[in-house]
């Protein structure tokens, strides 16, 4: 029984500095943004969240969309990863589709813009590939 419980516990606490990076995403640093990027990468490469992240994909979809737009370099390469998991978290369901529809063109706009640094434009084009082969409903 306390050995559930210990587990439980550990998964609250998990769930809780996910919550707070998810909030550092908004943050007006980009030093802070960039941090809560590079923990939500670790995050969700090493573990699944799907039901978490599926109460969640609204506001986070919104935040990394501001990141993207906001964002220069360093931050918008992260952004981009980060899009990449949690795409593959959502899955092929209408999740994942709703998700890779409402950023698809803010990738391909940061994609084509020549005076987004490599990273950056190499972030968005590995997202939007991931994206396109995980959740395209639309075979075009």
């Amino acid at each position: 029984g306390s050995e559930a419980a210990a587990e439980q516990g550990q998964e609250e606490e998990a769930e809780d500095r996910l919550k707070e990076h998810m909030d550092n995403l908004l943050d007006k640093s980009a030093k802070t943004r960039q941090a809560a990027l590079q923990s939500l990468r670790l995050a969700f490469s090493s573990k699944t969240l799907s039901e978490f992240l599926l109460e969640r994909r609204l506001m986070l979809t919104d935040s990394l969309e501001k990141c993207l737009k906001k964002g220069k370099g360093e931050e918008q390469a992260l952004a981009g990863t980060v899009l990449t998991l949690l795409c593959l978290q959502m899955g092929s369901g209408p999740e994942g589709e709703e998700l890779f529809r409402s950023l698809k063109p803010l990738l391909v706009s940061i994609l084509t813009d020549s005076t987004a640094s490599s990273s950056a434009r190499q972030s968005c084009a590995m997202a939007l590939g991931m994206c396109c082969y995980i959740a395209a409903a639309d075979l075009e």
